[in-house]
């Protein structure tokens, strides 16, 4: 017995040894920042194979986390607690960033790929001169709608949607922006006003599409519109395309009169340990070949113009998801905002959905 429990012992001191060995090791690798990588971003929003292809490639080690909204992921970055390398925050929020100093300023001489990206994707109003953003996906907000009980001419355009034959019939995202987006824009208003009685107007405008409301939710609104439950929704148009991969019946339109067209961004934090790692990730991702792949993965719309020749011509030619130059013009990204006037799109919004209950 007394052997069995030498044995025992010597066998846990053995592991203890190996563990500290171990920790040793990984703690020196991300301490030298050589081989190892943080990235922050939106859940399911890259392919896979394509970390494991640049782990295969450049031998880093990707240590990959997820959130699920522009403010978790801000206020986990002021915090500090942990030292991502990249982030990707969405237009306003790359501003928002900017401002409380919170990013590296890009040395482009180490982006020699940045000139993929399409010039009508660069030097937003978010990011003049991308000084700290690269771009990695755009979309659209629109509509969604099914051909068994809406017909296209039905859904043209977002005042059609107060149409009473719609009461009860079209899912909303839950998203205050995007919300009040739809009724500022028949009202010939900024997405992005300031103005107290323009917001009113548009709050006002929303109440009455209250009838028509089914349900205001977020990724539920793919399984009910996937499950014809309802006949129209308002969607992003990456989430539109998921829907319309498991349900034929279902199409995109982004109404003529405009839209939000919004931004997703690669950013390396103030606090980033392994920028050299950085770097290499985001001309990895630069690349042609690896940035068609991952737009066919995730449904979104690629900015990188050299990718384009690598994508499906079903999807390069589709309008619904890279829509027209005319229409493209009328697209507005959404700018960050006062606090003040954040609050007041929040309260009229939970107004609303407080009117619709």
């Amino acid at each position: 017995m007394k052997k069995l429990t030498l044995i025992i012992t010597a066998i846990l001191i053995f592991c203890g040894v190996l563990f500290g060995i171990n920790h040793e090791l990984n703690a020196k690798t991300s301490a030298d920042g050589q081989r190892v990588l943080n990235i922050y971003n939106w859940g399911d929003y890259i392919d896979p194979a394509l970390i494991k292809k640049f782990e295969h490639q450049t031998g880093y080690h990707v240590v990959y986390e997820t959130f699920d909204s522009n403010e978790a992921m801000l206020t986990k970055i002021k915090q500090g607690g942990t030292s991502y390398d990249l982030a990707v925050p969405s237009d306003y929020t790359v501003q928002r960033m900017r401002k409380a100093h919170l990013l590296v300023k890009l040395d482009k001489r180490r982006l020699p790929l940045l000139k993929n990206i399409d010039q009508r994707f660069m030097n937003l109003t978010f990011d003049p001169g991308n000084d700290y953003s690269v771009p990695y996906f755009w979309g659209t907000l629109g509509i969604v709608y099914n051909d068994q009980m809406v017909k296209a001419s039905q859904v043209q355009h977002w005042s059609q949607l107060w149409n009473p034959q719609f009461k009860n019939q079209i899912m909303l995202t839950d998203s205050a922006r995007d919300m009040l987006a739809i009724a500022l824009i028949p009202l010939g208003y900024s997405v992005n006003t300031t103005n107290k009685t323009q917001l009113d107007q548009a709050a006002k405008r929303l109440d009455q599409l209250a009838p028509n409301t089914k349900a205001v939710v977020a990724d539920e609104i793919k399984m009910y519109m996937e499950q014809d439950e309802a006949a129209v929704a308002v969607t992003y148009s990456g989430e539109a395309a998921e829907m319309m991969a498991n349900n034929t019946h279902l199409h995109y339109v982004v109404p003529s009169e405009g839209s939000n067209m919004w931004f997703d961004n690669w950013v390396i934090p103030k606090t980033a340990k392994h920028r050299k790692a950085a770097y290499a990730f985001l001309n990895f991702m630069l690349e042609p070949k690896n940035a068609a792949q991952n737009a066919e993965y995730i449904g979104y719309s690629t900015p990188n113009k050299a990718a384009m020749k690598d994508l499906p011509a079903s999807v390069r030619n589709d309008a619904q998801f890279y829509p027209s130059r005319e229409t493209v013009t009328h697209l507005q990204v959404y700018k960050d905002l006062p606090l003040k006037t954040i609050g007041d799109y929040n309260d009229l919004f939970l107004e609303f959905k407080m009117f619709k209950k």
